[in-house]
């Protein structure tokens, strides 16, 4: 026997480096159907395996409503049971019921400063805001920016936010049942932020907010009431992503940010 240990020694060195190499079965001079011999009964003389128990459905993270209307009204009660801007915003990173949360990538719950008196208010955000987790930071964002720019405005002056906080796949506009489970949010920020002028920014936007029923180059440049903790005006233009469609509409759209500076210089009143 003592002759056949260094083979022996051999072998299990050989063995554990089949094995660290990732060896795991030996194969035969003739293939073998693998499929047909786990088919295949198992020998009377041996038991069959147990059968492998059913893996556990997965449950969801929280019970889903039964409907969209449901869903919209948990929203409601989910969004005025927020006291701050903070809560708020934790609260609808918490929501479930939008399928949007989860093809996006982050929430663009709003830039800016909430302290502003001017609130602007988009339809929702694109890839370059879903990459960030803030609205208007792509090149309608930059476009924004040179709008408010030209009246003497910037990010540190304003509060910015979306409709819908989600990026919708593909860019596609949101359903109708994704901004009514998403609107009893914005509606409530747009309380607590509490700005003097709201603006909406594109027809969705307008038609959301203010009840407009035709389309934004028809109702932009006009004034309408808007209603938060106290009656505000709300204004309504184009927006800045149609102006990069369709550049010769941004006279039109300097129209409307000449009496939004007007506006805002009469609620300040003379120095």
């Amino acid at each position: 026997m003592s002759d056949l240990a260094p083979d022996r020694a051999a072998l299990e060195s050989l063995l554990d480096f089949y094995a660290e190499a990732g060896v795991d079965c030996a194969l035969d001079e003739a293939p073998h159907d693998r499929f047909a011999e786990a088919a295949r009964p198992a020998p009377a003389h041996r038991p069959a395996p147990p059968a492998p128990e059913a893996a556990p459905s997965r449950r969801p993270l929280s019970p889903a409503p039964a409907s969209p209307a449901e869903a919209a009204e948990d929203a409601r009660e989910r969004a005025r049971s927020a006291a701050t801007l903070a809560e708020l915003e934790a609260l609808l990173a918490g929501f479930e019921s939008c399928a949007l949360k989860f093809s996006a990538k982050n929430l663009c719950f709003s830039d800016g400063n909430p302290l502003g008196r001017l609130m602007l208010v988009g339809e929702a955000p694109g890839a370059d805001e879903d990459r960030v987790g803030k609205p208007f930071v792509g090149r309608a964002g930059q476009l924004l920016d040179r709008m408010l720019a030209a009246i003497g405005l910037d990010r540190g002056a304003v509060y910015i936010a979306n409709i819908v906080p989600w990026r919708p796949p593909g860019n596609r506009d949101p359903t109708p049942q994704e901004v009514a489970m998403c609107k009893p949010f914005l509606e409530r920020q747009i309380e607590l932020a509490d700005p003097d002028i709201l603006v909406c920014l594109g027809g969705a936007s307008a038609r959301e907010l203010l009840g407009v029923k035709e389309g934004i180059l028809r109702s932009r440049g006009r004034w309408f009431p808007y209603r938060t903790r106290r009656d505000i005006r709300a204004l309504a233009t184009l927006h800045p992503a149609y102006l990069l469609r369709s550049p010769l509409q941004k006279r039109l759209a300097w129209r409307d940010f000449r009496a939004l500076r007007r506006a805002l210089d009469e609620k300040t009143g003379p120095a």
